[in-house]
């Protein structure tokens, strides 16, 4: 059986290791569905690249869509610590990615970031960019059990202004 808080802990822990590394502390892991195996992990990646596209879904989508079918990528679902912004929620649309599961809401990752520049986070959930493409992506998150968890890597962080 499925457990949504594992697969959300490995994200969380992918979270606390870009944090380490200087990173924005966001993570994601990508699971085959029908097999349950852990396929890709990533942490966010800006400061790493010098891009502030590399967010931990978006780069990770990039990478899926490189190594595997789009029919494999149907059968999949990407736990992200935190809902995924329009950006990110558009790369895992564009590489077939069939279900996405977050930990906390953009609405409650505004209220850790504030105006912080490092994230100025989008007022627009994912499921408004899956609902205005063609593809019936599943959508699930908030996990209110995970959010305690996925909120202390965040702490401190960020400068809410």
């Amino acid at each position: 059986m499925e457990r949504l808080t594992d697969y959300l802990r490995l994200a969380n822990q992918e979270a606390k290791t870009a944090r380490a590394g200087g990173n924005t502390p966001f993570g994601a892991i990508l699971v085959d569905d029908v097999t349950g195996e852990v396929l890709m992990r990533q942490g966010n990646a800006e400061g790493d690249t010098h891009d502030a596209t590399a967010h931990a879904e978006f780069v990770l989508a990039s990478r899926a869509s490189r190594t595997y079918s789009k029919e494999k990528l149907w059968k999949c679902t990407l736990y992200t610590t935190c809902e995924p912004c329009p950006m990110c929620t558009g790369g895992i649309y564009w590489a077939n990615i069939g279900r996405i599961v977050y930990g906390i809401s953009e609405a409650r990752l505004l209220e850790l970031t504030g105006a912080d520049d490092k994230n100025p986070t989008f007022s627009m959930g994912a499921d408004k960019v899956i609902a205005a493409g063609q593809k019936a992506i599943r959508l699930e998150g908030p996990v209110l059990e995970m959010e305690t968890e996925i909120v202390a890597v965040h702490e401190g962080f960020w400068n809410k202004k």
